[in-house]
This record gives C-alpha cells, structure tokens and sequence, in this order.
C-alpha cells in the first residue's frame, strides 16, 4: 500500500477514498502531532487552535464538520473560516498563530473529487516524516480528554476574508486604476474574495465564473479551461484576464489580444521585476523540470539563474526553504513568492502581474515577450517497466544521441509515472517537426526495450 499523503495532502473521491470517517480520524491524528506545540511555548497558556477553510465543492461542507469534530475531540480549538482560497488559510494560520490549518480542496481536479490538507504552525506545508506520524497514529487508542478539555467549534463571521485582503492589497504599491481585468474564479474558493481585492486594488473589474453552486466548480473554466477567459477579455477590451484554479493557489494569465500567459511566462516577468526592484534573492528563480526552455534560456539572458527541481510545488517549495530564494514555481501557474506567502497564491500573483502592467506602463504581451516558448511535445508511453526507464543503457544512449543532436536549440526529458506502467517522454526543439520527430523515435526506442 502506497503513502496515504501525496504529493499535496490525502485526495481522492470524495464520499469514496475521502470519508468523513477518514477525515475524522485524520482531524484526531493531526491534533495529536501538530497540537504539541502550544504547550512547547511558554507565552501560550490555552488549547491548541487549528483554522479550516474549503472550496465551494458540496462534499466539503461534511468533510470540513468531520475534520473539526476530530480535532475538537482531542483538544483543539478550532475556527471554521467557511470558503477561503488555500492561500488564505495558510496565511491567516500563520498571521494568527494558530498551531494548525486545514484545507478542505482537491484544487484544479473535478468537483466529485476532494481532498485535506494539513499546514503546521506558521501556515507550513508539512514534510513527509510529519505526515507519516500523522498516518501512523490513525485509528489508535489513546487516552481522549473529557470535561471542559475538549475543544470548542467556532465560526468566522468573515473577518478571516478581510484580513487577506487586506494583506493581499499591502504587497503592491502600484494603483490599478484605468486597467480593465478580467477575472475567471473557476466557481470556487476565490468567487468572493478574487474580485473584492482587484476592485480595491482600483481595476475595473470584470467577472466571470464566481457562481458556486457546489457542483461547477472546475467545470469547463478557470485556469484548465481558459477559453472562456480568452473570449470575455477580447470581447470586453480589457487590458488583461487572469484565471485561477478551484482553490486559487494557481494563475494564469491572458494578455488583450486573448492569447494565453502561461506559468513560466509569469515567472519571466515576475522574475525581472524582482530583479528590478533589487528584492530577487541571488537574482534566482525556481522552476521545476517542466519549465519550457524558453523560459531558462530568458533568464540567462536577463542575468537571473534558475535552479530547477522535480515536478510538484512542494519540490519547489522545499527548494525555496533550502537556498533562501524569493521566486519559484510551475509553468502550471503555481507560483510561490516567499516574500509575501508560504505556499502559491494566485490572487498574489494576479496582483503582482498587474501592478507590474500598471507600473511600467507595458502591455502584457510586452512583458511576457521574452519568454519564447519553444516548441514541446509530450508522449506518454503506456505498458512499460517504468523501473528502468531511468537505467536502461540503450535507452540512456538514445537520449543522449538526441540531446546531442538538438544542442543548445532544444532538450530532452524522461520521466516515470510515479503511479501508473507509463514512462512520459518529453522533447523541446527549435521546430514543432523536429520536436515531434525526436520524441516519437525515443518513444520507439522505451516502448521496446522496456515493454512489459
């Protein structure tokens, strides 16, 4: 049996792999291992406190109770903040001192789907030693308190919103007003909040998608499904559009002509603007793996080095934490800025975007230029021993005869499923032909040596 924690906290079906009796038991084991904390520092004579946010979906609304009846049970004092995006939970967990924030979201995935994320004291994402303590202390007996030690249940009249955004809001100095914004909120955690901070911020605003019914979410919109943002930010001549993803920790962003703004785009821009400001930390970006080329090859030319780490935010994350660096993120749009959040924030970054359009006076378009995406072409390569992709000989020569060959105009990535029989082949080169040439002959050459 695999990890019960991936890569961003227990997902899954929800009502299926994700229970309420599950989430209870995790409520539990969470208070057991993060609720220690309180009693370690000795200016906090009270119960430990946890704060829980969700997404709109209709399965967070018992996941969320479940989660909350477990951590009360064992002790803990618990706010429920209602429908907040990811963001805003690990802020406001870190902002409040609380021992312990909850995230009830399965992200960009489809609405049936959910998931629990637990953050640590300072609104941390937790290490994989923390969340298998975690696990290892489900469904175990142990001596529950009783009488006036269990903890209470309260709500957040709203005041958690509030705060965010008024933290949000404190991160720009520039005034957004004359700028036109199109913001798609995916029908989930940000439908509130997404719009109240740009309008504050002086955008004239635009929405789309900031309906939840607890069943759209995701649904054909936001940041995996931008062609409805496309189409509102042409047909309203604004200056730009941004998209975010059920839980808002992600954006995108779509310039005035309607084309797409990509991740890796954003942290181009992102980056000289930091760099700009003299606020870049050893004028470094983080990117994983899956950052085009283009982008690299951008950033060497702007005088800014990228260090790159395996696909997933928390690698990026846990990089960030390591070298002490301010920028980071994914071409998906996660993109992390230390200085201001422990974890992606999507309205952060729909705001730094802006307020850099609005600072220098450039179109969106201007200032994603840089960034020329090289072309890409991803191959899945189904039925295979994924163990060996990685040490297979003939293949490893075939790979490096391909990188060979494309030089500095292109490059090559091998990556095993971490779950499925598949080995995904990834190619990058100066021509879409090129590009697709060279990863259907490695496909060839993994689908045969490592065939099952």
């Amino acid at each position: 049996m695999g990890r019960l924690f991936g890569t961003d906290g227990v997902r899954g079906l929800a009502n299926a792999d994700v229970t309420a009796e599950l989430a209870l038991d995790l409520g539990v084991a969470a208070a057991r291992v993060l609720g220690t904390g309180a009693a370690a520092r000795a200016d906090l004579h009270r119960r430990p406190r946890a704060l829980i946010g969700r997404d709109p979906r209709a399965s967070g609304e018992f996941l969320s109770a479940a989660v909350a009846a477990g951590l009360a049970s064992a002790g803990v004092d618990v706010t429920n903040l209602g429908v907040l995006p990811t963001p805003a939970v690990a802020y406001l967990t870190g902002a409040q001192d609380a021992e312990i924030g909850v995230v009830i979201s399965a992200s960009h995935n489809p609405m049936a789907d959910n998931g629990i994320k637990f953050l640590g004291h300072g609104g941390q994402k937790l290490g994989d030693d923390v969340e298998d303590a975690i696990t290892a202390l489900l469904e175990q007996q142990w001596d529950r308190p009783t009488g006036a030690d269990v903890g209470r249940i309260s709500i957040d009249p709203g005041f958690g919103g509030h705060d965010y955004v008024a933290h949000l809001l404190s991160t720009i100095d520039a005034d957004l007003s004359g700028l036109r914004i199109v913001i798609d909120c995916a029908n989930g955690a940000a439908s509130e909040v997404g719009p109240v901070v740009l309008r504050e911020a002086g955008a004239d605003v635009v929405v789309i998608n900031a309906s939840p019914d607890g069943r759209n979410i995701n649904e054909k919109c936001g940041s995996t499904h931008p062609e409805q943002l496309q189409a509102a930010v042409v047909a309203s001549e604004a200056h730009l559009g941004v998209a975010l993803d059920g839980d808002a920790d992600r954006c995108l962003a779509v310039d005035a002509s309607g084309a797409l703004v990509d991740g890796d785009q954003v942290m181009g821009l992102l980056g000289v603007a930091l760099r700009d400001a003299g606020t870049l930390a050893d004028d470094t970006l983080v990117v994983t793996v899956m950052s085009n080329l283009g982008l690299l090859i951008a950033m060497r030319e702007a005088g800014i080095r990228t260090v790159q780490t395996p696909v997933g935010d928390r690698y990026v994350l846990e990089e960030m934490r390591r070298s002490g660096a301010s920028l980071g993120g994914e071409q998906s749009g996660h993109i992390i800025m230390s200085q201001f959040a422990t974890t992606g924030d999507g309205l952060l970054t729909a705001l730094q975007v802006a307020a850099r359009v609005a600072t220098t006076g450039a179109s969106l378009a201007e200032l994603a230029a840089p960034v020329r995406r090289l072309p890409q072409v991803l191959l899945n390569v189904t039925g295979v021993d994924r163990s060996r992709a990685l040490s297979d000989e003939v293949v490893s020569d075939a790979v490096a005869r391909a990188e060979a060959g494309l030089g500095d105009a292109g490059r090559v990535l091998l990556r095993p499923s971490g779950t499925e029989a598949l080995v995904r082949v990834m190619v990058e080169a100066d021509t879409p032909e090129r590009a697709e040439s060279v990863a259907t002959s490695l496909a060839d050459v993994v689908r045969t040596r490592l065939s099952l």
